[in-house]
This record gives structure tokens, sequence and C-alpha cells, in this order.
């Protein structure tokens, strides 16, 4: 007796042969592959694409590894694949395509994650700024500032500041850099009514810069009214009871008025010079 085979079972097939597609996909290189790929034949570094894209090294590295979990979120992803794809001549949307069918999505679908809080900073335990105290310290910094400037103005025109500054060459060991001089308009002449106030019994002394100069100024008793440079426009004015001595880095460059009297210029231009004043009519020591 013979036993028939089943229709069903007749014509089965043996096994589901793949399609082409499948078996493309299967054989294609990863993604990072063909960037790799891509970024050599172009001739390019890691650093040339990372320089080009904005891509940070560690990142391009991970994603020619196929790596994509450091690139922050598939929105992320995307970004960069295109960005790399377009410096090494890939086609991105293509790689792209191929990212969302292996990670599922789509560009639509996909949101960046929100990475920083933009809402307000709040500060536990503490509570509005106290604007009263505030406004008191910012006024007394005003005061404060406009006392030194009126202390400092009043100094400056007096000639009995004491400022350190290094001796001229070859005259002493002074090793203070001299102050920077400030920009100031030249200073007029002594007026008519101004000699006639100068002290008879007195010594008095003003210089006005016409260059650059270190000057020293001490009186009889040795006390150092002045000691640093005055330049171009600045001028200083020193009085004394018996004498003045001045020594000057550049006699060309200041002109004198002694006891009410235009001496002119006190030297050549870069002779240091050494003169004394007493009261009365001014006459080189």
């Amino acid at each position: 007796m013979t036993i028939g085979k089943s229709p069903d079972r007749e014509n089965a097939p043996s096994s589901v042969a793949p399609t082409d597609d499948a078996v493309q996909a299967a054989d294609a290189p990863s993604i990072g592959r063909v960037l790799s790929t891509a970024r050599l034949e172009a001739g390019l570094t890691v650093d040339q694409v990372s320089t080009a894209t904005r891509v940070r090294v560690p990142i391009v590295h991970a994603i020619e590894e196929d790596d994509f979990g450091r690139c922050g979120g598939d929105f992320y992803a995307r970004g960069h694949i295109r960005a790399i794809a377009a410096a090494v001549g890939a086609d991105g949307e293509e790689l792209v395509a191929r990212y969302d069918a292996a990670h599922g999505g789509s560009p639509a679908s996909k949101r960046p994650t929100q990475l920083i809080d933009s809402g307000p900073i709040k500060v536990p335990g503490r509570g509005r700024p106290n604007w009263a105290a505030a406004m008191v310290a910012a006024i007394v910094a005003v005061v404060a500032l406009i006392g030194f400037n009126l202390v400092s103005g009043k100094g400056a025109h007096t000639g009995t500041g004491t400022a350190s500054a290094p001796l001229p060459s070859g005259s002493g060991t002074g090793s203070v850099a001299p102050a920077a001089p400030s920009v100031q308009p030249p200073a007029p002449a002594p007026t008519a009514a101004a000699i006639a106030a100068v002290p008879a019994d007195k010594v008095t002394v003003k210089l006005v810069a016409e260059g650059t100069s270190w000057i020293s100024a001490t009186d009889g008793n040795g006390k150092s009214l002045f000691q640093n440079n005055i330049s171009e426009g600045q001028d200083q004015t020193f009085t004394a009871d018996k004498l003045i001595k001045l020594v000057l880095g550049n006699g060309g460059a200041v002109h004198a008025y002694v006891n009410g009297k235009d001496l002119g210029l006190l030297g050549k231009d870069g002779q240091v010079v050494h003169v004394t004043y007493t009261p009365g009519d001014p006459q080189a020591g």
C-alpha cells in the first residue's frame, strides 16, 4: 500500500531565503567605519575634523568606533554624524537614516535633553538684599575718595612731598623706580603780585619743568623737601628759612623762579646741576 504525500508538506519550502536588502545591510560597513574610511581617504586627521566641525576629539573617536553614547542623545548624535560626514565627504543623510533604523525614531520625534536648568537660582536662607547698608557704604566710599583727591591735590603743589626716587646715574644707590609723571598743562609764569608776595626773610624756589628731570631739594638743616622726577608742565615750589639746596639731573629741562626772580633754565640739556639759594637777591652758591 502506497501512502501519498501531503500536498502542503510537499510544496513547503525547506528554508526562507534572505532578501537582497537584508544581505546588503548585513554586509555594509558600520556608520563609524564609513566615516573613518572617508576621513582617511580625504587625508584628514581627527584633530582637523574636530576643528572643522567643532565636535570634540574624544566624540569623533567614539563615533568612528560606533559608540554614540558619548553624544548626549539621538538629537546630538544625528547632528555630529551630519557634520562629520560633510567634513570628510560622506553622505550624511544616508548615514543618519541608517542611524535611525538602528536606534529607532526620527529627528522629528526626538528633542535634545535639557542640560541646564534655566530657572532662577535660589539660595536658601537668604532674604532680600540690604539696600540701606549698601547705600551707606557707597556714600562713605564717595566721601573718602573726594577727601583723598583734595589732600593729594593740595600736597602736589606745596613742594613738601618726601617720596623717594632713584638718584641720578652715578650719584647714589636708590632702587625705587620713579613715579610715572601725569600729564598736566604748562604752569604759568609768576605774576607781579605773586612775586611781591614772596616773603623777604625766606628763600622761595619755584621750579617749572620744560622737559623731564630728576630733582632733589633740601633745606639748611638737611631735611628733604622733595626727591622725585618731574615732567613737562609740572612744577614744584619750596620755601625754607635759611637756604635751599637743589640737585637737578637735567638742568636744561628746568626753569627756575627764585625769590620772585626769573632765572631761566638752570643748565644745558643733560647737565647735572648743583645750586644753593638764600633769602634776598638769588645768587647761585
